[in-house]
């Protein structure tokens, strides 16, 4: 019996590297992907969610996969959440896997999951920044998120030592609350070692957009107006504007 439960467990890994084989024909890909559906255990649909972490060689077909992947999985519903969860602890990209958890999960499950995966992602250098700005693009375009969990999760990340984590982070905070946004923006935009000029100018379009008020920080704004930014920008009653 032992035998034969290690043999099922070997032929389920075999399935899953034919399944996850970059270089193999999409038909013997498909059918280890289709095994995987019907087999159905957490080993199983971890193993579909392996096929998130690869890249074939035809774009049309890996995009195709992908999208298989992420239906079956939904389909599958809460039973998938472990799984799923279990592989997005490690996974280096996160897009695929964040469009199956908002279909299978309820708001407060969704924002427990995406609190896990920040706390993995503490702000400060990290080889691969993928994880985090898919994190971040994908919360700020989700629909049921409020003001205050975006805002509260994203302050941290405007100051990132990643340019495309900052930029996704300012950037996610354009349609929120002006009130609230222009605090951390603001300190982002005025700190000494903000160096880069699209970063500078990301925040001065979300300020001009949402008029946020500059409150007690309009004169240090006006000042730190130097270079292009002072031939874009300026500050008027309070607010950042548009020359």
């Amino acid at each position: 019996m032992v035998f034969g439960l290690f043999s099922k467990e070997k032929a389920l890994q075999r399935t899953i590297e034919k399944a996850t084989n970059r270089l193999s024909q999409q038909a013997d890909r498909w059918a280890a992907l289709e095994k995987l559906r019907e087999d159905g255990s957490d080993e199983a649909l971890f193993g579909l969610c392996k096929r998130f972490s690869i890249t074939s060689m035809k774009g049309v077909e890996d995009e195709a996969e992908k999208s298989w992947v992420v239906d079956t999985l939904v389909a599958k519903g809460p039973a998938v959440l472990g799984p799923l969860v279990r592989y997005m602890k490690t996974a280096e990209q996160l897009s695929f896997t964040l469009r199956v958890l908002e279909r299978i999960a309820d708001h407060d499950k969704i924002v427990e999951v995406v609190d896990q995966l920040f706390s993995t992602e503490p702000p400060g250098y990290v080889r691969m920044p993928e994880r985090r700005i898919d994190l971040l693009r994908w919360f700020a375009e989700w629909k049921p998120a409020t003001d205050d969990e975006v805002i509260s999760r994203f302050t941290p990340y405007v100051t990132d030592f990643d340019e495309n984590s900052r930029f996704a982070a300012i950037d996610g905070m354009a349609t929120r609350d002006p009130a609230r946004i222009a605090g951390p923006l603001l300190a982002a935009l005025l700190r000494p070692d903000e160096e880069s000029g699209r970063i500078k100018r990301a925040i001065a379009e979300v300020l001009v957009k949402t008029k946020a008020p500059l409150g007690d920080q309009a004169a240090a704004v006006a000042t730190a107006l130097t270079g292009p930014l002072a031939d874009v920008f300026k500050v008027e009653a309070g607010v950042l504007k548009k020359r």
